[in-house]
């Protein structure tokens, strides 16, 4: 709290602590891909840990990571080319800067907030969608025949990705208030998840990009709780990692989380791309080698 002393904080905390008596106390739960379980301990401290950035990479290997312009030998690139910067390299997570324009952010949030309603998760058993106490923000979907802008980053995620959209997710542009947030979850369905994207007909989401459209004064990060990094909202930068390896099975270290926005208001969509379509840009390699902490 900015100002514990506030004449309205003391008021609200008075009524928190009566509502705290009210409810009986109950163990933290989380989404492990759509499956309510508790949350442990350890993973709740370094959540935590991780929000507050108290918790960061070892500087061995942050002297690994490298930036770059890239351009993939596509013309469009050749002239405009992408600013591309590493934030972790086993699972790859790259960072790209200023792909997301003032102007297009603008219409995107425009075109959204009409539509805005608490964010909902999928069912794992029955792939119905329902609101869930550990997803707190409000969401929208565009489609791209809607606009133009719409259209236009779709192609611009293939640029960054070198995947297709043709398969991929609508953009789903997603606004957290103050205590938004998303507690430590995976975005690819898990063995037992059958129902998790059936409905869509293109596979598991092999691949995620995160467009940040707002900068937060306060909390809000990307954490992941496996490798103890923090990416910071910054607008106009996008974040993408491939959730399952070419052998089509997830990544289970690319288990992540939103922190809770503590001052101001938080903006993003994401860009789920899916495995139909992918077969020749992303080929399956059944020899990738995984480490025996993520089949255990």
């Amino acid at each position: 709290m900015i100002f514990p002393n506030h004449q309205r904080a003391q008021g609200n905390k008075l009524y928190y602590q009566e509502e705290l008596k009210k409810s009986p106390a109950k163990e933290d739960e989380t989404l492990v891909n759509n499956v309510p379980t508790s949350l442990e301990p350890n993973e709740r401290e370094k959540y935590e840990m991780l929000c507050r950035g108290d918790l960061s990479i070892p500087p061995a290997v942050q002297a690994q990571l490298k930036c770059r312009y890239v351009h993939r030998n596509v013309p469009y690139l050749r002239l405009m080319p992408l600013k591309e910067e590493e934030a972790y390299l086993q699972p790859r997570i790259l960072l790209y800067r200023d792909v997301m324009y003032d102007s297009e952010i603008d219409l995107i949030k425009k075109m959204a907030q009409p539509r805005l309603r608490r964010a909902t998760v999928q069912n794992y058993k029955t792939g119905e969608l329902e609101i869930a106490h550990y997803r707190i923000s409000k969401s929208a979907w565009l489609r791209e025949p809607e606009h133009p802008v719409v259209e236009r980053i779709s192609k611009r995620v293939e640029y960054m990705t070198g995947l297709t959209t043709s398969t991929a997710e609508e953009l789903q542009v997603v606004n957290y208030g103050i205590g938004g947030h998303y507690e430590p979850h995976y975005d690819f369905a898990r063995p037992g998840e059958a129902n998790a994207f059936k409905s869509l007909g293109t596979g598991n989401r092999v691949a995620t990009v995160l467009f940040y459209m707002s900068d937060v004064a306060q909390g809000g990060a990307t954490v992941f709780t496996s490798l103890n990094l923090s990416l910071w909202p910054e607008k106009g930068t996008a974040a993408f990692w491939h959730n399952l390896h070419t052998t089509s099975d997830g990544d289970y270290y690319t288990r992540h989380a939103a922190c809770p926005v503590l001052t101001g208001s938080k903006w993003v969509s994401n860009k789920w791309l899916h495995e139909a379509g992918q077969e020749f840009l992303r080929p399956c390699d059944p020899n990738e080698v995984i480490s025996k902490q993520e089949l255990s």
